[in-house]
């Protein structure tokens, strides 16, 4: 549709020319972020050649998703919808937390950027509104922009009271924003795995608009609010992670930065929420999730028996001090990550496919 290949083109152009004026920008001011060195008691990866390298990217990236959003709306005379802007706060408020710890981190640096619980606080509170907000709202057919069932590739009939509910939402925020900021740690591998995300939810919200059950009388048509405003936002979403792209791939010539890696996170939650497919997140942020459970595996393991599992975590640490080269660890985890998405894609249609072939 015209509209999702002009939200992406948007994005790319603005994101691939602004990204070098924002470099520009904080290179003339001496702003970097600080990059850990090895100690005679702790080894990290060689990463002297990052020295210098400026942070905050993301701010980049969340210019270029609102602008293509909203430039997007403007030409084709349409409104914004609730879904649409409620998956835009969770970008410009985990984005704003990120900017804050981004902040300290290169402009004073403050090399542990905002304390870990005041982090916390602002992921909570971004997530609680977004929560309370999202089973308000209904269209002409009753639909809110999110359901208190817990999804997979749908609704299923376990149903959440409204205290759980707002946990859940929390839980799956916060969960995946971590995630991408645990998985920022080479030159775009983050930033390649969340195009992959969002490419899946593109692909996913605009067949959940072609088959709404406002739009075809099938039984296994799709009960979500504002699918095509979803796909708009997945589209400008993927186009700023692609324009991003040319300047973060190795050697990158600046990092997202935590303005980059919560707002990425909270646009991907944000999705699987309101694409009712919050359980398929395991898939379509397969990567994510894996570096995740690489941290809770080393610390589990060291704090039971005192023995680490990985020589260093996160995941791709680990592939660092075996001597695998950065460009290798990246791209074959991009393919994981392509791997896990497709698998999400089978699952989703497949699901549609079978019902639909008993009929």
């Amino acid at each position: 549709m015209p509209l999702i290949i002009l939200a992406g083109g948007i994005a790319i152009v603005v994101t691939l020319l602004g990204t070098p004026l924002l470099i520009r920008l904080l290179q003339k001011h001496g702003y970097s972020q600080a990059i850990r060195m090895s100690t005679d008691d702790i080894q990290y990866p060689e990463h002297t050649g990052k020295v210098g390298t400026p942070s905050m990217g993301g701010a980049a990236m969340i210019i270029g998703i609102v602008l293509a959003y909203g430039i997007t709306h403007v030409v084709f005379w349409s409104w914004p919808s609730v879904s649409g802007l409620l998956a835009l706060w969770l970008v410009l408020g985990l984005g704003a937390v990120g900017f804050a710890d981004d902040y300290l981190k290169s402009f004073r640096q403050r090399s542990t950027g905002i304390r870990a619980r005041t982090k916390l606080i602002g992921q909570a509170f971004v997530a609680l509104t977004f929560a309370v907000a999202a089973v308000n709202f209904p269209d002409a057919q009753g639909y809110t922009p999110a359901s208190q069932a817990i999804s997979f590739v749908r609704d299923t009939p376990l149903v959440l009271p409204m205290g759980l509910f707002v946990l859940w939402v929390w839980f799956l925020i916060t969960a995946t924003t971590n995630g991408v900021n645990l998985t920022d740690g080479l030159d775009g591998l983050a930033t390649g795995a969340a195009l992959a995300s969002f490419l899946a939810y593109t692909v996913m919200t605009v067949w959940q608009f072609n088959q709404s059950c406002g739009a075809t009388a099938a039984v296994n048509c799709y009960q979500v609010r504002d699918p095509l405003d979803l796909t708009v936002f997945a589209s400008a979403c993927a186009g700023a992670c692609f324009g991003f792209l040319w300047w973060n791939t190795h050697p990158a010539r600046i990092f997202m930065g935590d303005t980059g890696s919560l707002a990425l996170g909270g646009g991907i939650a944000g999705l699987a929420i309101m694409s009712r497919t919050e359980l398929l997140l395991a898939l379509t942020g397969g990567l994510f999730f894996l570096i995740t459970v690489s941290v809770i595996m080393q610390v589990g393991s060291f704090k039971l028996t005192g023995k680490r599992v990985f020589r260093m975590a996160p995941l791709h640490h680990h592939f660092e001090l075996l001597g695998w080269p950065e460009i290798l660890i990246v791209v074959r985890f991009w393919i994981i990550q392509g791997l896990c998405a497709a698998a999400a894609l089978t699952l989703f249609f497949g699901e549609w496919v079978v019902p639909w072939s008993n009929q």
